[in-house]
């Protein structure tokens, strides 16, 4: 296969990331993956600040070559104050099926050092996938100490995402 043409791959893998800090706003949620994780600080951000879901719609927009989460949804729109980041993903994933393109996975990994969610991995897993309609993996890691995510400053996200075009038999087996 040759050169960037959209349309030319049955196949599309696209990478996301996203990083917050944590708010000094009394009450605001910790949201992550469209899960809200109990008695921890939220994080600074425009929308509800899930760096989770915003590394996916980042990672769906990439594969699909529609840009980036800040070109659909920009922090100096007011619409998008306190948005609801898992409805934004649900509007990525929309725009990435009007291109032709449906997810086969979705590989994601959290970055903090508190608060411990590995009791919500499985809750994060479930609510992504439903949005992408394919299995979404989460995996929580610590930054061991080391810069702002290991001094407990905020947590970041990665992700990675496979798309494939709709029809293509590729792409259904490798749902199933």
């Amino acid at each position: 296969m040759t050169g960037g043409g959209a349309g030319r791959s049955s196949v599309r893998v696209g990478q996301g990331f996203d990083v917050h800090p944590f708010s000094d706003q009394a009450g605001r949620a910790l949201v992550l993956g469209g899960v809200v994780i109990a008695d921890s600080p939220g994080l600074a951000g425009h929308s509800d600040a899930d760096v989770l879901s915003h590394a996916v719609a980042d990672a769906v927009l990439g594969a699909a070559g529609l840009g980036d989460i800040g070109q659909h949804f920009p922090d100096t729109d007011p619409a998008f104050a306190g948005a609801d980041s898992v409805e934004l993903l649900r509007r990525v994933v929309a725009a990435a099926a009007s291109a032709g393109l449906v997810a086969v996975n979705a590989d994601c990994t959290v970055v903090c050092e508190r608060p411990r969610i590995a009791d919500y991995l499985v809750e994060m897993r479930a609510r992504l996938g439903d949005v992408l309609d394919a299995p979404v993996n989460v995996k929580a890691t610590r930054a061991e100490g080391l810069g702002s995510l290991g001094r407990a400053e905020g947590i970041a996200a990665f992700a990675v995402v496979l798309l494939v075009v709709g029809d293509d038999p590729v792409g259904a087996g490798a749902q199933g």
